[in-house]
């Protein structure tokens, strides 16, 4: 039986292939999108990266929609992935799949620069570092998922890989759009954080332990604006709000285990 590794290879280079024989002319890079991986856990960058490559090589047709739920498939153990740390309620804990959202984020971000459709994409609840607030996209199987459209007049393949520490994103067509594609984010609100101590102060020796680092709160609003020959045009993408996170800071008895 092969493994699940060798599967997933075996269907990037078929997708790649298809690819091929479909662009009977040069393909153009009309998307891109980096992240850095860096401060990443092993093994959230090992199940991001087993997503990548079930993304890697995917070709959707002119009026067809890609779904990353239907194109990666449930992150589960039976399918190779491990677990790994995700935010919940402001602290990370062990999750199959941890590290799935940043491969869904950088995909994201590609599909905006080349100017695909966004039909469906969900903040978290939380801003991810890997990509500027408002500009992440959010996973969960069976519930939330990233959708986008081809609506351009040329199939377009996607390409993917981790290399130097960076995850990266291609979207590639035959056809070069006459236009270039710039998003960007505007901050319309931020909430600072406070910080909270827990236990309260006691008498001498102690010590500090930071909990949770803690973030402001933002309100922001994402847009994309289309540059031509023919004029500008630009677009609201999205309008996300992410509540603020209190640093927390517990005291206890230097005694104490």
């Amino acid at each position: 039986m092969r493994s699940v590794a060798a599967v997933i290879g075996i269907l990037a280079i078929i997708g790649l292939a298809v690819w091929a024989a479909l662009a009977s002319e040069p393909e153009h890079e009309i998307g891109c999108y980096v992240t850095c991986l860096q401060g990443r856990t092993d093994s959230q960058i090992f199940n991001a990266d087993l997503a990548l490559r079930k993304i890697n090589g995917t070709v959707i047709q002119q009026g067809a929609t890609f779904s990353f739920l239907k194109t990666v498939g449930p992150w589960t153990a039976d399918v190779g992935y491990v677990r790994a740390p995700v935010s919940y309620d402001g602290e990370l804990v062990a999750s199959w799949g941890g590290g799935v959202c940043q491969t869904s984020t950088t995909l994201y971000n590609a599909a905006l620069l080349a100017g695909l459709e966004i039909v469906e994409r969900h903040p978290h609840h939380w801003p991810a570092r890997y990509a500027p607030v408002g500009r992440d996209a959010a996973v969960s199987y069976g519930d939330i998922d990233l959708k986008f459209r081809n609506n351009l007049p040329a199939p377009v393949g996607i390409t993917g890989e981790i290399k130097g520490g960076k995850m990266v994103f291609r979207v590639l067509s035959t056809q070069k759009p006459d236009y270039s594609v710039r998003v960007e984010s505007e901050s319309r609100s931020v909430t600072m954080a406070s910080e909270v101590i827990q236990q309260g102060e006691i008498e001498g020796p102690r010590r500090l332990k930071v909990i949770n680092r803690g973030h402001p709160g933002f309100q922001v609003a994402t847009y994309r604006t289309f540059i031509s020959p023919h004029g500008t045009r630009r677009q609201l993408v999205s309008e996300d709000r992410y509540p603020k996170m209190n640093r927390i800071v517990r005291i206890s008895d230097t005694l104490q285990k």
